[in-house]
């Protein structure tokens, strides 16, 4: 039995597609129990709609929005961490990173139908916050490649292409170690979080 398995919930695990680095779930589970339970709280409530894939792409789409509905009541915030370099008493500034959601030591980040290149500015982030020792681990939500006989059913495919954040191009960035020593904890959205319901 994999580690992750021992702290992720069985119900949680049947809904998602899980991989966990470094200890990640062990850790999120024995030291930030608050933040823990919030995260499985969202992964609990958060459901697929058709109405969600099948709509125009746009600057966020309904998938974001809904999490961040979960979250920024429960002070989820995005976050940017600006590092700057003293040398000789002058302020020499470095590059910025940015999480879309931070609270206490835990980072997240949700990539549901961006270029797979994204996955590169979220595990740098992720990185260089563990090594600047602002966060102790990350959480990413991204969509497992179980959803693909589905957009194929409806058609829509082309959207949902090989070149988006899917799992496929997730999975070998973690194995080349692109976090770093940054633990991380993957969570792949799969068909079984589509919902035939109303919107909530």
């Amino acid at each position: 039995m994999e580690t992750w398995q021992n702290y992720i919930p069985e119900d949680i695990s049947d809904l998602y597609e899980v991989h966990d680095y470094k200890h990640a779930a062990a850790i999120l589970k024995n030291e930030f129990p608050n933040e823990y339970n919030e995260i499985i709280c969202v992964l609990r409530k958060f459901r697929v709609f058709e109405i969600d894939v099948i709509s125009p792409g746009g600057s966020e789409s309904a998938i974001p929005k809904r999490f961040s509905k979960i979250l920024r009541p429960m002070n989820w915030y995005e976050k940017n961490l600006h590092a700057k370099l003293i040398v000789d008493d002058q302020e020499i500034p470095l590059d910025s990173h940015k999480v879309d959601y931070l609270k206490g030591r835990i980072a997240f980040d949700l990539e549901w139908n961006s270029k797979d290149q994204t996955y590169d500015r979220d595990l740098y982030a992720f990185r260089a916050f563990f090594e600047y020792n602002k966060i102790s681990l990350g959480i990413l939500v991204t969509r497992s490649n179980d959803l693909d006989p589905w957009f194929k059913q409806l058609n829509i495919m082309k959207k949902f292409g090989a070149s988006t954040t899917q799992m496929g191009k997730l999975i070998p960035r973690l194995e080349e170690g692109r976090n770093g020593g940054c633990p991380i904890l993957v969570f792949g959205i799969t068909r079984k979080l589509i919902s035939e319901g109303k919107l909530w």
